[in-house]
């Protein structure tokens, strides 16, 4: 879940997160994000939670972060980006939310639990939010119908997907499979076994057992995946 959600953003190489609740989303989110290079403050008012995450965040905090006043001092409206991963407490998670937006934090995600919480959530300040559970679920699903075999949803409906090249383009070259044509999605690449990643163009020749990496609306990408019959 951690890996769905980081791969969200659009963070500079070294940027300065502030994870608030270091629960089990949190924990995970603020660990992704050290591997991958950012600084992280980790805080949440779990005094065992913050201990256990002490030695791997580049600092880890027990504060009441619904208090402005408290995270001011803290020094997090130095922050470029603050991630509210708070468990099932919507009044804490909106609090915090407040006070991040009074401390002028220019990039903030939050973690949603409910379409109410999110949309309230929207309306206080929050730049992007998050259903991980709910992205998740769509994930596995798609996983489980054995059409894809990764599976990326953006907030727009629009995804990207890798999945078994279906039978309606084998042994025919993109531009004769006519892909973005009948299903309005792009072949953006091919990966054979034993063989390197291939980037596609209109004479890349499809063959059965090939992956493909595709673009485009998930409603779509989810048509192309499935379909079975040769035009």
């Amino acid at each position: 879940m951690a890996r769905l959600f980081t791969e969200q953003f659009a963070f500079s190489a070294g940027d300065s997160v502030a994870v608030i609740g270091l629960g089990r989303f949190g924990s995970s989110v603020a660990q992704s994000l050290v591997r991958l290079g950012h600084d992280v403050m980790g805080i949440d008012k779990d005094a065992d939670l913050v201990q256990r995450w002490s030695n791997i965040l580049t600092c880890a905090i027990q504060a009441d972060s619904t208090d402005v006043n408290v995270m001011r001092q803290l020094g997090v409206a130095d922050f470029s980006h603050a991630i509210v991963g708070i468990g099932t407490d919507m009044s804490s998670s909106l609090m915090t939310l407040m006070a991040l937006t009074e401390l002028g934090i220019k990039d903030i995600w939050v973690k949603a639990f409910t379409a109410e919480h999110g949309q309230i959530a929207q309306r206080i300040g929050a730049h992007h939010v998050v259903y991980p559970e709910a992205d998740m679920g769509a994930r596995v699903a798609h996983l489980i119908t054995g059409r894809m075999i990764d599976f990326i949803e953006f907030d727009d409906g629009f995804a990207i997907a890798r999945i078994h090249a279906p039978a309606s383009t084998h042994n025919k070259s993109l531009l004769a499979s006519r892909v973005r044509e009948n299903y309005g999605v792009t072949v953006v690449g091919i990966k054979r076994t034993n063989e390197e990643f291939e980037h596609a163009t209109a004479t890349t020749l499809i063959q059965p057992g090939d992956l493909l990496v595709v673009s485009g609306p998930t409603s779509k990408i989810e048509r192309f995946a499935g379909s079975t019959e040769k035009r």
